[in-house]
């Protein structure tokens, strides 16, 4: 199928902070906008932009080509596709949906037969690169599905992303996402205890994180994640309750295809912990905090 450019008519479904970044690119790059998320006070900055509210996913997903989603978690997806006024009602035949959000393959591929069922083809997308790159319309998009709705949708993505890649049928986007967070999480808890060990012996957290982003240990997350530690700075950034809903999928994922995951079995606990201890909104790299405490020293 070829590729719906601007000035198409799209639309976009789920206004929170990366979603509304997203939306506001899409605008930018000269698509036809059709807006809806639970909140309308949301869309107050894309409705100037010259985005079109609407009332419903069902409204804004009628005579679109290409609709976006974006919502936290597996249930709020299937309630946006498939629950009254949900996108599903108003989608056309030969329309693509597009579920940016980090939620179950397996459910994902449930969600993409019963579209399929009229016309309509879903794409799991879950993206990396936090808000920031949904502001800078650099996301990192990890696409399964159809390839003719890939093809389709190449200009949208472009308008959200910098690396797009395709991977596979329904659900493979989700399982390269549980991928992406299980390597954080275990490089976060390598990170965390390297910077305890190093201040009980004595050694300056932040000289010692320069030392290492100079050598084969530099990481996103050394570069990063580990400032924020060094700082005391949880302000998010990507809550640690996020990451927990992210890394129970990736362990559901390396239980379903049967495969031995002792980075998963050590990181998976630690982010329920720390959530668990009251700290659910507080940034990822709260994590680092919780070593620090678990390991005698202050946070």
């Amino acid at each position: 199928m070829p590729d719906i450019p601007p000035p198409a008519r799209v639309a976009f479904v789920g206004l929170g902070i990366m979603g509304a970044a997203m939306a506001a690119n899409l605008r930018r790059a000269g698509f036809d906008l059709a807006i809806h998320s639970r909140s309308r006070g949301k869309a107050a900055e894309l409705e100037a932009m010259g985005a079109h509210w609407c009332d419903t996913g069902a409204e804004a997903a009628r005579e679109a080509g290409i609709i976006g989603l974006c919502v936290p978690d597996t249930p709020d997806v299937e309630l946006a596709l498939f629950g009254p006024g949900g996108i599903a009602e108003g989608a056309g035949a030969g329309s693509v949906v597009i579920d940016f959000s980090t939620i179950s393959a397996q459910a994902t591929q449930g969600f993409a037969a019963r579209l399929a069922e009229q016309g309509v083809t879903l794409l799991d997308s879950p993206v990396s690169g936090g808000p920031q790159g949904a502001i800078d319309g650099t996301l990192t998009c990890m696409v399964g599905g159809d390839a003719a709705g890939f093809a389709q949708a190449a200009s949208y993505f472009a308008a959200v992303g910098k690396t797009i890649t395709h991977l596979g049928p329904s659900g493979a986007g989700q399982i390269c996402k549980s991928a992406n967070q299980l390597i954080i999480c275990a490089t976060l808890t390598a990170v965390s205890e390297a910077l305890a060990m190093g201040r009980k012996a004595g050694l300056d957290p932040e000289t010692m994180r320069t030392a290492l982003s100079g050598g084969s240990a530099d990481s996103f997350v050394l570069r990063n994640h580990a400032k924020r530690i060094i700082a005391g700075n949880y302000t998010p950034g990507f809550r640690a309750e996020l990451m927990r809903k992210d890394m129970r999928l990736a362990a559901a994922a390396i239980r379903d295809h049967d495969v031995f995951g002792p980075a998963t079995a050590m990181a998976a606990p630690l982010l329920e912990l720390l959530v668990n201890q009251g700290a659910g909104k507080d940034d990822l790299a709260a994590l680092g905090r919780l070593v620090a405490e678990l390991s005698g020293l202050e946070g």
